[in-house]
């Protein structure tokens, strides 16, 4: 019981979310609502993707969280396949430096990160928005644990039979750590679609925006009109919804692959 009223709450404010994208403007603000629409309509989204730069903010959000996600998917691999399976002078002590950086906040680091990329002129531009996501503590600590967990005996087998460390890596660890890496791609992805506080600070232009700040620019734009701006909300929660159902058993593991021990 306690699960359904907690699975309720979760889901409540999503159906209402796709309910009032479908309503009339006029009946939004009606009371009691109506929690099924008697005369549904798509308006509100004809309407949002007539607005300008819609389709910029959304080319420039996949262009972001897809190139975000690969290249830290290939960094954290490589450093976790190097702190979990190589020992060298101050490993562990630089492993646990790096992961300890998680526990600064966010908010420390804009007004350094923003000054460093002013200093090397990527304001404003898709360098601006993606070198600060390439390398997290997180994803290098989730595969050093996962890849921990990998026989070293193969490692060695491949070593004895002339395999180089890069074809060590490509051939054995990668293949062998693909659910471990499909739990990183997904957090990873879902973290930069919705990244807010970075793309506002470093964008000035519209057509720079990703689209959850340009959602929240739009609100300052048509306020009041919550039919409107509930259809740009489902618009930018269906990748999302699309990644959790198709993928939620690696949300499931990615809980515990944490938790394993090299």
């Amino acid at each position: 019981m306690i699960l359904l009223i907690l699975a309720l709450a979760a889901i409540i404010p999503l159906y209402w979310m796709v309910v009032t994208a479908i309503q009339r403007p006029t009946l939004t603000m009606q009371f009691p609502p109506e929690w099924i629409p008697a005369d549904p309509t798509l308006d509100n989204f004809r309407r949002f993707f007539e607005r300008p730069y819609v389709w910029d903010w959304t080319i420039n959000s996949i262009i972001v969280a897809v190139t975000v996600t690969t290249l830290q998917i290939f960094a954290s691999a490589l450093a976790g396949y190097t702190f979990a399976k190589k020992r060298f002078l101050g490993s562990q002590v630089l492993f646990w430096l790096y992961v300890g950086s998680m526990m600064v906040p966010d908010q420390v680091t804009l007004v350094p990160l923003y000054l460093l990329m002013s200093k090397l002129g990527f304001l404003d531009s898709f360098k601006g928005l993606i070198l600060p996501g390439l390398a997290g503590p997180f994803g290098v600590f989730l595969m050093k644990q996962y890849i921990s967990t990998l026989p070293s005996e193969l490692i060695d087998a491949a070593k004895i039979d002339g395999c180089s460390e890069w074809g060590i890596f490509q051939k054995v660890v990668l293949p062998l750590s693909k659910p471990g890496l499909a739990v990183l791609a997904i957090f990873t992805f879902v973290g930069q679609w919705n990244s807010f506080t970075w793309p506002l600070i470093v964008t000035s232009s519209s057509n720079m925006r990703t689209l959850p700040v340009g959602l929240a620019l739009l609100q300052e734009e048509v306020p009041m009109q919550f039919a409107l701006l509930m259809a740009g909300a489902t618009y930018a929660a269906i990748p999302m919804l699309i990644v959790f159902l198709s993928f939620q058993r690696y949300f499931l593991e990615g809980v515990t692959v944490g938790a394993l021990k090299g």
